[in-house]
């Protein structure tokens, strides 16, 4: 009985320790939260977004991305994408809905030697093209595909 009790005393004065840690503002989410390009996520456009987020809004077609999105959502709120590239020495992975208010829905920086493979799921107000650009070598490619949606997600 006694060790329960002890066990019990132990959590609470973790607890109670963590609340303080956090009220104090010690503990703070946005110490811990990875850096965010805002500027890029809010900017109103496409060109605007790939410059705000490579520095650059020259993006050249290429077959060595594969993006992968249904033909027709239903529900413009959930919309699976899939891409993946074989263009060596990929650094990043950014997805854009042409129509959407904020085109810029995410982007993944990629480690060094790793796969360049993202699914994900977006919000799709409107029928529109989705965008997937890849940075390899200070370079940007990019690969489109028409969705249509039948119920729009974000507020459509």
């Amino acid at each position: 009985m006694n060790s329960k009790r002890r066990t019990l005393l132990k959590g609470s004065l973790a607890a109670g320790a963590v609340g303080v840690a956090v009220s104090a503002g010690l503990l703070a989410p946005r110490t811990v939260l990875a850096a965010w390009p805002k500027s890029a996520f809010s900017a109103k456009g496409v060109d605007a977004s790939l410059s705000e987020l490579y520095g650059s809004g020259d993006a050249s077609s290429s077959k060595s991305i594969k993006l992968k999105a249904p033909d027709i959502a239903e529900n413009g709120a959930v919309v699976p994408v899939t891409v993946s590239s074989s263009i060596a020495n990929a650094e990043s992975i950014s997805i854009f809905v042409a129509k959407n208010p904020q085109p810029l829905t995410s982007s993944y920086a990629l480690g060094s030697g790793t796969e360049a493979y993202v699914a994900t799921r977006i919000k799709m107000g409107k029928t529109s093209d989705v965008v997937a650009v890849v940075k390899a070598g200070g370079k940007l490619y990019s690969a489109q595909k028409e969705v249509k949606v039948t119920i729009g997600g974000c507020g459509g």
